[in-house]
């Protein structure tokens, strides 16, 4: 299929967005993609809602993966995109993996789309930021950072980024998409920002696998922090800022993804550590990153232990204790 390049049309977005009410569309009606609705909908904006079964959506105002949560009336509910004009914004709550056959099928025509999603293309290498350009080609930001959607939808106060290389459309960004509880806070680094969150879900997995195993909390700890030190490495070879890594988007998230059970790539690790079946009916996003960034890594010549051990196990080529024992026990040097 060909992908449908647009010019960018960022500045009649906004003079038009100014005098009016700005629309806001969110793809994906997931738990992040509602939590998000949830949030924006008690600032008064017009949110809408986009999701494959929109009659089944709009008659219950549920979804399973947000237990007790009713969805509004105020909140749209639409089943396609082709009302979506250059005077409104797009947020993707779709998974990464899932993002460029998405878009390469998208009918509308946004002034901005904002990546809701973390990872990196199994099939391209690219984060969703590139492929937001590679597709429907308009103005491009990233919404990441530490998060549970369960949180967002509750109103609890929660903090992330967003990360766009412009300026001006990241604090008019901030204006329309910070809530009283969910702030948001500007970075012009978005290969930082996607990297960050991208490359956490691995480590989260091996902290899983680690705490499945019955290694404990301190051998936990040690794979948290040579973890970060394997994502700085990976990261700034690949242009992050190293303060990006160190703030919401990499250090932060990192450290909530990895201690909770709540966190997807976490539980997954646990059950496979605990020898137990990993529930698949939600997206691990650390499965698909892991193979990306082990081929990037040998393309860049970095060693990535710890990555390189989370996909040994995906695989299957490798037993946990063998992994961990391996880790562990790596050679004595500088910190």
């Amino acid at each position: 299929m060909a992908f449908r390049l647009k010019s960018p049309c960022f500045v009649k977005v906004w003079e038009k967005g100014e005098k009016g009410m700005t629309k806001i569309f969110i793809s994906g009606a997931g738990a992040f993609g509602v939590a998000l609705a949830l949030s924006l909908e008690k600032t008064q904006k017009n949110i809408t809602l986009i999701t494959r079964d929109p009659k089944t959506l709009s008659r219950t105002r549920r979804i399973t993966k947000l237990p007790g949560v009713i969805i509004p009336q105020s909140i749209n509910i639409i089943g396609e995109s082709s009302s979506i004009t250059e005077d409104d914004i797009l947020l993707l709550a779709i998974p990464l993996q899932k993002l460029s056959l998405y878009l390469q099928a998208f009918k509308g025509n946004p002034g901005i789309a904002v990546a809701c999603c973390k990872g990196i293309d199994l099939k391209t290498n690219i984060g969703p930021t590139e492929i937001i350009k590679n597709t429907i080609g308009c103005t491009s930001a990233i919404l990441t950072g530490p998060s549970f959607a369960s949180d967002i939808a509750k109103g609890l106060p929660t903090a992330l980024t967003i990360a766009t290389k412009e300026r001006s459309v990241g604090t008019r960004l901030q204006t329309n998409l910070s809530t009283d509880t969910l702030r948001l806070y500007l970075s012009t680094d978005p290969q930082g920002a996607e990297l960050g969150g991208a490359l956490k879900n691995i480590i989260a997995i091996a902290c899983g696998l680690c705490m499945g195993a019955g290694y404990g909390e301190s051998a936990r700890s040690a794979l948290l922090t040579r973890g970060f030190s394997e994502i700085l490495r990976f990261a700034t070879q690949l242009g992050a800022e190293q303060k990006t890594l160190y703030g919401l988007s990499g250090l932060g998230d990192l450290v909530l993804t990895c201690t909770s059970p709540q966190s997807r790539n976490y539980s997954y690790g646990f059950s496979i550590g605990a020898s137990k079946e990993p529930n698949m009916e939600d997206t691990i996003e650390g499965i698909g990153t892991a193979q990306a960034v082990l081929s990037l890594s040998k393309k860049y010549n970095l060693e990535v232990p710890i990555i390189r051990s989370v996909v040994d196990i995906i695989e299957g080529s490798q037993s946990v204790d063998d992994v961990l024992q391996r880790l562990l026990k790596r050679p004595l040097g500088e910190e």
